[in-house]
């Protein structure tokens, strides 16, 4: 007999393999990989979210660029009077700002009505002269007040004072600056309400939504997901947007980067949950566009997209700055041209912070599967 016919085999049992678990984060970190390679797969995307917001500050901030002054069109009704007024305005130290055109009564009604024309001057007796202006129109204002200043002058008035002038447009003051920090949470805005919301509704329209229940998911993994996938798709757009304010119109950006990222960041989130919110239980396109629009439109409005919300009446000043737009809007602001601290902004951060939790915890509540 053989030693290996002698000696037993001894077999030990296999010890099963523990099965893997995958830690709390994982779903989470699997469902925002899935939806950044959704957003891959959309060109249209990379359009609306970045090139989009340049075209329009590029278009805008040429339309308000630093130039002269527009020239102020003045219609002079036609009498015996009216070459007189004319060879005034001409020969007066600004007539370079006057477009003078002399016209029948009817004519320069007519075109002032139409808007063609600033100011309508009335020749009268003894140097005596009308001004058709309208107090709802700041170049009609504007006009009446250049055109008198210059005729005044031409018939010997003394100034008693003397002045000098200095016209002053630098990075921070102008419009451009004001403007491109509104486009920056406007875009933010839109990312999360459309961004989130539309294609939300969209994934419960093709019944992408109900493939989900069946998988060991939670629900707030899976809209948490939603909502912080346009964190990576805001550091980018950000980025962007400040370094074209820099390169093509010189806009100083005095806050910290950090600062700047830590508030877009936030205001990311904030819009994120509110459009969790209004798509929680949309079942059409249609119903969660309209949704959108009525969330969207008061803060369009009021939050001061291309022009201070301070021109609002006073009364209504505190719910303005309780939108969320309004606090991301200012808060941007105060940390781009301002250079104000963060520490400084805690309560428009703490606006934001309210209304993006609550819209998610209420999302988180409300939302539907099917």
């Amino acid at each position: 007999m053989s030693v290996a016919q002698e000696t037993p085999i001894r077999t030990e049992p296999l010890q099963p393999t523990p099965p893997r678990r995958n830690g709390r984060w994982s779903g989470y970190a699997h469902l925002l990989m899935a939806r950044m390679l959704e957003l891959k797969r959309e060109p249209e995307v990379v359009f609306w979210v970045f090139i989009f917001p340049l075209l329009l500050a590029l278009g805008l901030g040429i339309a308000f660029r630093n130039k002269p002054g527009n020239a102020v069109s003045v219609a002079i009704v036609q009498t015996p009077e009216s070459p007189r007024l004319q060879a005034l305005l001409a020969g007066s130290p600004q007539h370079d700002q006057f477009k003078v055109q002399i016209l029948n009564e009817d004519q320069a009604h007519q075109a002032f009505r139409l808007g063609k024309f600033d100011l309508v001057i009335e020749p009268g007796a003894n140097n005596a002269v009308r001004y058709l202006f309208d107090p709802a129109r700041p170049e009609s204002v504007l006009a009446k007040a250049e055109v008198n200043d210059a005729l005044q002058t031409a018939f010997g008035r003394k100034d008693s004072v003397s002045t000098d002038s200095v016209a002053s447009s630098e990075p921070g003051s102008r419009y451009i600056d004001f403007l491109i920090p509104g486009l920056l949470r406007m875009n933010l805005m839109n990312s999360g309400m459309w961004g989130i919301g539309f294609a939300l509704v969209d994934m419960r329209q093709r019944k992408l939504l109900k493939r989900f229940v069946g998988t060991p998911m939670r629900r707030g993994d899976f809209l948490l997901a939603l909502a912080s996938s346009r964190l990576i798709l805001m550091i980018i757009e950000v980025g962007l947007l400040l370094l074209f304010g820099a390169l093509f119109f010189h806009m100083r950006v005095l806050g910290s980067i950090g600062s700047i990222a830590l508030i877009a960041a936030l205001g990311s989130l904030t819009f994120g949950g509110v459009g969790l919110l209004t798509a929680s239980r949309a079942q059409k396109i249609e119903s969660v566009s309209g949704l959108i629009n009525l969330v969207m439109m008061p803060m369009w409005i009021f939050s001061g997209v291309f022009f201070s919300y301070e021109r609002f009446p006073a009364v209504i000043h505190p719910l303005i700055k309780a939108l969320p737009l309004t606090a991301l809007n200012d808060a941007l602001r105060a940390s781009i041209l301002e250079g104000t601290p963060i520490m400084h902004q805690w309560s428009r951060l703490l606006v934001m912070i309210v209304w993006g939790g609550v819209s998610f915890l209420l999302a988180l509540k409300w939302f539907r599967w099917t």
